[in-house]
């Protein structure tokens, strides 16, 4: 439970940094940053923002990867009673520079590493928006507006600058993956913000005490929790950006005394596979929970990450959306082998429901729409209006996604109504046969598409990375014969190294199917 003073998304830095000055909040290569040297740096920036001109609901663009100059803007931005819209660090100019275009940012602040790319995108920075970045080395054009961060945040007072921002006030607005098209911008409101960070407090019983260890970008929305919620509660936060080398990650964990780790399916199916978790298993003697959101994960790596992990590590089953805040549902540690498939129950401040097209609730075992409601609730997408009431109406949330509520109250996933395949007449939903193919034990990920076919209309490939790089196609397939009727059978496997990801660590669907169709 976060502290009452935390009404808005600054609070929790604020208040932390009152109760726990000289506490260590930040550990990040070879930076380790207290809570007052934060909040210290957020007011100098907050305060520089508005002596610029930038004021209540103005815009600032964040691009960074992880890093203590990203939760200074982040806080800093909401201080001065502005909008945090975060970035992928991995965009592209021209992707860039259409979400400027719609955003019309007062601010974008920056790092060195992508000085190019705000070049490149060709917004102007003529002082209507100007740019902050931290170790400027790219020589501007006479007439820009940008700033070196190190130059001038300290002319800046530390004291909290106390600007008047409202509930109900847009704290930040994330882009969702845009996988199926373009990306929206998410409005989340303080209320949102604060109010599931509380309940995900809740459940995962965090205390000052926590330290976690984050692998997943801030500018996703499950990133952006961990970082709120162990702010709120005054615990620590452990950066690693180096996932692509997990023996790095499980090292750190032990070093810094980790008790807490959070990942998308991908994140722990890579953990099992390619790192030396299961070897390293006794020497993790703080690590309290693992937590995993982000899509859903296959029973099989359920299973192995049970026996890889250490007898007193918890894992928290999760489910969200961008647009929820982060956080719908969870399914307590202890039910685990009980309710494997399940994502639980909702969490507290939210009512999650099964409708069917005509907006009525199903009895339990019947599949329909995951709908919700409450408070974490988004306000609606950026100046989008008709794709705001595509899925906000009088029922909640419409989240896209198929499930099933038990007799006993807890959620499960079906299928995306979008990813459903129609194959020789038949609907299938590719969930199910990725996860034959991970219960063989022989494929780490995978990505079932349908690509076109004369005489079927679709055909299925599976895209897969295998354990072993000596994988029999025929001897896989197989396997699945005993599981899948013949029309769920993929037609062919592709094998790959690692299946293509999106910035968040979710697999890329639209890029996996570019690459099968390339080499087919």
């Amino acid at each position: 439970m976060i502290s009452e003073q935390c009404q808005r998304v600054h609070h929790f830095l604020e208040e932390s940094a009152r109760t726990h000055p000289d506490k260590v909040a930040l550990v990040c290569d070879d930076v380790r940053a207290t809570y007052s040297d934060i909040n210290a740096s957020a007011n100098q920036l907050a305060r520089l923002l508005r002596e610029r001109g930038f004021t209540n609901g103005d815009r600032a663009v964040l691009l960074f990867r992880n890093s203590l100059e990203y939760i200074v803007s982040y806080y800093a931005t909401c201080k001065a009673g502005g909008i945090a819209a975060p970035m992928s660090h991995d965009i592209k100019p021209e992707s860039l520079r259409v979400l400027l275009d719609e955003l019309e940012p007062a601010v974008i602040l920056s790092s060195t590493q992508y000085e190019n790319t705000i070049h490149e995108s060709g917004y102007p920075l003529d002082g209507t928006c100007f740019a902050i970045v931290r170790g400027t080395r790219y020589h501007w054009p006479s007439g820009a507006h940008v700033d070196e961060w190190d130059k001038i945040l300290p002319r800046y007072d530390t004291l909290n600058p106390d600007i008047a921002t409202g509930e109900a006030d847009l704290a930040s607005i994330i882009y969702t993956s845009g996988s199926t098209g373009k990306p929206k911008g998410v409005m989340l409101s303080h209320k949102n913000i604060v109010v599931n960070t509380d309940s995900i407090c809740r459940y995962l019983r965090l205390t000052e005490n926590d330290i976690q260890m984050v692998v997943l970008p801030f500018h996703y929305v499950m990133g952006k929790s961990l970082l709120n919620t162990h702010f709120a509660v005054g615990g620590t936060v452990v950066l690693n950006n180096r996932f692509a080398y997990p023996a790095t990650v499980i090292k750190q964990m032990i070093e810094e005394n980790v008790t807490g780790f959070s990942g998308v399916p991908s994140t722990y199916a890579y953990l099992l596979h390619r790192s030396p978790l299961k070897n390293n298993r006794d020497r993790l003697t703080s690590l309290r929970y693992c937590s995993q959101a982000g899509g859903h994960m296959s029973r099989q790596i359920k299973q192995e990450l049970r026996r890889a992990l250490p007898d007193h590590t918890n894992i928290y089953i999760m489910y969200g959306a961008t647009e929820a805040s982060a956080r719908l549902s969870y399914l307590e540690p202890a039910l685990l082998e009980q309710k494997m498939d399940s994502i639980g129950t909702p969490i507290p401040n939210v009512t999650m429901r099964i409708l069917d097209e005509s907006g009525t609730e199903l009895l339990p075992g019947q599949t329909g729409e995951i709908v919700a409601s409450g408070p974490n609730i988004m306000l609606g997408y950026w100046r989008d209006p008709e794709s705001t009431a595509r899925v906000l109406d009088r029922h909640g949330y419409h989240t896209g996604d198929l499930g099933y509520c038990d007799a006993d109250g807890c959620f499960y996933l079906v299928g995306r109504k979008d990813n459903l395949l129609k194959v020789g007449g038949h609907r299938i939903n590719p969930q199910e046969i990725e996860d034959v193919l991970e219960e063989t034990g022989l494929i780490i990920e995978a990505a079932v598409l349908g690509v076109p076919d004369a005489l079927l209309g679709t055909r299925l490939i599976a895209l897969v990375a295998p354990v072993d790089g000596e994988c029999s196609e025929r001897y896989i397939l197989g396997l699945c014969a005993a599981k899948l009727p013949r029309y769920k059978m993929p037609a062919a496997l592709h094998f790959t190294r690692s299946l293509p990801k999106n910035a968040n660590g979710k697999i890329d669907r639209a890029q996996c199917k570019k690459l099968v169709e390339a080499t087919a």
